[in-house]
């Protein structure tokens, strides 16, 4: 014969295991028969700061350009002449169907379309929609003949240098 206060412990056990089951239900579902369970709060990621327009318009520098670049700031005329000289073989900066321009990103073959963007200092950047980021360029300068560009990415900067584009002159 089992005594009734063994026999207490595991009916306590078991409807203590109904109860929270229970309990568990009414916070799942909103509550239950008006025993308002909390609703977890919606999470609402913060909205990424709106693209400041760029002071250089994509159609600005739509065209055929002699590329070359520099690492030291001295070699820049002679970097101008090298990229001019390039014009037998230009580098194409395209217009993109949706306003941008089409152009590389750094290490990738295949060019895509990307967006000129400023920023709240005036500063200028090419590089894909969005806020400014790591596969950006800066527009160093810009004069309407010679553009200047320089990664943000500190590895490709490195590799890459100042991109020095001169424009090419229109074929006869």
């Amino acid at each position: 014969m089992i005594s009734s206060s063994n026999a207490r412990a595991p009916l306590n056990l078991a409807m203590a295991s109904v109860m929270a089951l229970g309990l568990g239900a009414c916070g799942s579902f909103g509550g239950f028969g008006g025993l308002g369970g909390s609703q977890p709060a919606e999470v609402v990621e913060p909205a990424a700061p709106p693209e400041m327009p760029a002071t250089i318009r994509a159609d600005e520098i739509v065209g055929r350009w002699g590329l070359a670049s520099f690492q030291n700031p001295a070699d820049r005329a002679r970097t101008e002449k090298a990229a001019l000289s390039q014009c037998k073989n230009p580098y194409v900066i395209g217009a993109g169907a949706s306003g941008g321009v089409i152009m590389h990103l750094a290490d990738q073959a295949t060019p895509q379309e990307l967006r000129l963007k400023g920023s709240p200092g005036g500063k200028n950047y090419i590089g894909p929609a969005g806020p400014i980021g790591e596969q950006d360029r800066e527009i160093v300068s810009f004069d309407g003949r010679v553009l200047v560009t320089r990664f943000l990415d500190k590895d490709a900067a490195v590799r890459y240098g100042n991109m020095v584009y001169v424009r090419c002159s229109p074929r006869a």
